[in-house]
């Protein structure tokens, strides 16, 4: 089974630059995006043999995710139950015969940290609600985490110690959720690999000097470990800010 995660930065913009090729050309069993940043009825996407799931923020053309799927899910969830955290559309949880596949997009801490301890009581509960649903089944997490979680995880980490997307509050709530668990998929297949980004800055024209951050992610539970064959990032793939990443089980 072939799953891909992107945050495609605008799904309407990404398909004007070659989204549903690529879509094609990659043939996954599960495609999940982020960051759609639109409201039903904006786009309408023909994607033969596909069941589509989206979920929109209340707020226009801002955040979103969506899955496309094969395999029609047993049942779909959106948000974490949470009122507070469910109005910006960022969670879709679709539940298989034998796993829980969850599509994220963890807010961003932004500029000076403004949203810095509502992002943390954000990765609590998410840890919590991933926890509860790891007691059931297994559990895939895909999605921009919207962290580099160690040094080999950007491009310069020591200039961007305090900045959003690598202090050490939100590095830590990564490892607390690993530390629960689970495995993140591609540093399992690759440990030491330097340079695997999945994201580059626009305004530095960073992408051109691989000046990146790895932020997309797929974390799988301990429990599916023997069924891990191999994990990618599709860093030669535009039409975002962000490229695509998979996973095969």
């Amino acid at each position: 089974m072939k799953l891909i995660s992107w945050n495609v930065n605008g799904i309407r913009a990404c398909v004007k630059k070659g989204f549903l090729d690529y879509f094609k050309e990659v043939d996954a069993d599960i495609f999940c995006l982020q960051e759609t940043k639109l409201q039903e009825g904006q786009i309408d996407l023909e994607l033969e043999g596909y069941y589509q799931y989206w979920n929109y923020a209340e707020k226009k053309g801002y955040s979103g995710t969506a899955i496309f799927t094969k395999v029609e899910p047993i049942s779909v969830y959106y948000g974490m139950g949470i009122d507070y955290h469910d109005n910006e559309g960022r969670m879709i949880t679709a539940e298989y015969d034998d796993f829980y596949l969850v599509n994220v997009y963890t807010p961003n801490s932004q500029r000076e940290l403004a949203r810095l301890e509502y992002r943390m009581k954000w990765e609590d509960d998410f840890r919590s609600y991933i926890k509860d649903l790891d007691n059931k089944k297994p559990v895939i997490i895909c999605g921009d985490l919207n962290v580099a979680h160690k040094e080999i995880d950007l491009k310069n980490p020591s200039s961007n110690r305090k900045n959003a997307g690598f202090t050490d509050e939100e590095r830590g709530k990564l490892t607390e959720l690993l530390d629960e668990g689970f495995i993140d998929t591609f540093r399992y297949f690759y440990p030491d690999k330097e340079d695997a980004y999945s994201w580059w800055s626009y305004i530095t024209r960073a992408r051109e000097r691989n000046a990146g951050w790895r932020i997309d992610y797929f974390v799988a539970s301990e429990k599916l470990k023997d069924r891990l064959k191999s994990a990618d990032i599709h860093n030669h793939i535009l039409g975002s800010d962000h490229c695509p990443v998979e996973l095969i089980i």
